[in-house]
């Protein structure tokens, strides 16, 4: 959980681990996911802070797209947060996206939002 004073549970922060034999192998990436008054009934938005280069993330802004990333864009409300993280993980393990060249690690300031408390989530 993000801010100690959110008594709705909305905003939480995330941390994959990137995967073995990839671009990504030992960077840690860390992300914001977002559930609205509609959660678990529609999805959590989700966002890197740290930059990462994928074919479902928005370059500019870090935001996964829903459209082109299948587990928001056909939501099921028995998913979890870890389910996202997770299938994260196995996206940058595709064949789209285990080469993609990456930003430099140590970016992840353009992104951060500092505020309040954190309880973090990793999928290692």
């Amino acid at each position: 959980m993000d801010d100690a004073d959110d008594i709705l549970m909305q905003s939480w922060t995330g941390t994959i681990i990137g995967p073995p034999n990839t671009v990504h192998e030992g960077r840690i990436y860390q992300l914001k996911l977002f559930c609205g008054t509609d959660y678990p009934d529609n999805p959590p938005s989700v966002r890197f802070q740290t930059r990462i280069n994928m074919t479902c993330v928005n370059q500019e802004t870090g935001m996964v797209e829903p459209s082109l990333f299948p587990m928001l864009a056909n939501w099921q409300r028995e998913y979890t947060m870890e389910d996202i993280l997770t299938q994260l993980k196995k996206e940058m393990m595709s064949p789209q996206n285990w080469k993609l060249a990456q930003p430099p690690e140590g970016n992840e300031d353009a992104r951060m939002d500092h505020k309040g408390l954190v309880l973090k989530c990793c999928i290692l």
